[in-house]
Parts: C-alpha cells; sequence; structure tokens
C-alpha cells in the first residue's frame, strides 16, 4: 500500500533490492497504479558474491513483473546491451571502487548510490562522479534531523525550516537536491510523503547550502 500511496502522490523514483524482500511488493504497486511504465523509474540491487548474474537479473525481473530491469551492476553491461537494462549503476562504491570500475568499463556507470547527508558527504568520491557523469543517489539523507540530533547542525536546520516553514528533513533533502543529488527516502504515511514533495516548492541560496556544506562531513 505504502508503494501504491507514493505513486499515486507522483513519486516516480522506485528503489528496492534483492535483500530488501521488496521486489514482490513492487511488481503489483507498478502494475496497480495506473501510471505509464515509462514513467516510473524502478531500481533494484543484486548482492555482490553471487555467481550467475543474468539469472539473478531474470529472477528480479519476474518479482518485479517487469521485462526490463533498471539498475544492476557485476559485469551486466551485457544486460544494458541486451535491453535488460535501461541504465547500469553501482551501490556503495567509494572512490577507489569506483576507479577500479572505470579503468575497464564499457559503459560507465549512471549513478553511485551512496549513504549521504551533511554528516557524511565523501567528498572525493562525489568529485569523482561529478567529473565522469555518474549521478549521486543519496540513501539515508536525513540523520542530522532524526537518528543524530544534538549535532553541530541542529541550529542552523532549526533556523531554515523555520524561515521557509518547512521542517527540518525537508530542509535536508531540499540540501540534497540544491547539491546535485537524487534523495531517496520512504514513509509509510501520507502526510510524510506529502511533505517531502514540498521541497519541490523552495530552493536554498547558495550560503545556505554553504552553511550546511563541508564543515561537519566525518568523511568529505
Amino acid at each position: 500500500m505504502a508503494i501504491e500511496e507514493a505513486i499515486s502522490l507522483g513519486y516516480f523514483y522506485i528503489d528496492g533490492a534483492e535483500v530488501y524482500g521488496s521486489e514482490r511488493e513492487i511488481g503489483p504497486a507498478n502494475k496497480e497504479s495506473g501510471v505509464a511504465r515509462g514513467k516510473l523509474f524502478v531500481t533494484t540491487k543484486v548482492i555482490t558474491n553471487i555467481s550467475d548474474i543474468p539469472l539473478a537479473i531474470d529472477a528480479s525481473l519476474e518479482k518485479l513483473q517487469l521485462t526490463m530491469q533498471i539498475c544492476v551492476w557485476a559485469e551486466t553491461e551485457n544486460a544494458k546491451e541486451s535491453g535488460k537494462a535501461r541504465s547500469i549503476g553501482v551501490s556503495n562504491f567509494r572512490q577507489r571502487e569506483l576507479e577500479a570500475v572505470l579503468k575497464t568499463a564499457r559503459i560507465i556507470p549512471a549513478i553511485n548510490q551512496i549513504e549521504y547527508h551533511p554528516y557524511l558527504e565523501h567528498g572525493d568520491t562525489v568529485l569523482l562522479k561529478e567529473k565522469r557523469g555518474i549521478r549521486n543517489v543519496a540513501y539515508d539523507p536525513l540523520p542530522p534531523a532524526t537518528t543524530a540530533k544534538g549535532g553541530p547542525l541542529d541550529g542552523i536546520l532549526a533556523g531554515l525550516a523555520k524561515k521557509y516553514a518547512v521542517t527540518e528533513v525537508e530542509v535536508l533533502l531540499r540540501w540534497c537536491i540544491d547539491r546535485g543529488a537524487i534523495a531517496i527516502t520512504t514513509s509509510s504515511k501520507r502526510s510524510r510523503l506529502m511533505g517531502y514533495i514540498c521541497t519541490l516548492q523552495f530552493s536554498l541560496t547558495p550560503a545556505e547550502i554553504g552553511s550546511i556544506s563541508g564543515r561537519f562531513s566525518m568523511i568529505k
């Protein structure tokens, strides 16, 4: 139900993975939403130590009820070339791993999905991605306003939330967007899903982005 609710509100990027156990839920939700398949971008991931990547791709496609898998990476450039993948990407790759892939890649990864927020900016990794045209997809972008409250950003986030009449969570999502990242979050509550859409209705100034960025990250 949460996935169908999100799609109905205009969320067209659905993030999943084999290990999440979400593929069988995503498939029916996509079909029942009534949204044209071309508008939906569905991400799934196969585990890194799997021995038969093509078989894993086909298994995921069956559970997702799709004929094309959207984003996988583990010697799967052939999946894109054969039409089974619209694009291929990686997850949790740091600079060293990305550089290793890029040395031999026929196709540059379209995305790298990493934990990304003001306390974990991965500066060198993000710079490499920007240089090579790899999009930064941010999962778990909210710790400064949730699990890591009490940190140095508390006052800054509170002030910006008051200025724009939004929540601190929405300020962080906007920060991700203004930094060029694709922010991924989740909720089963319609009110929160609607609130997240508010991030499209305001932008942070360069000075405000700078007040959040670069000074507090554990990995710069």
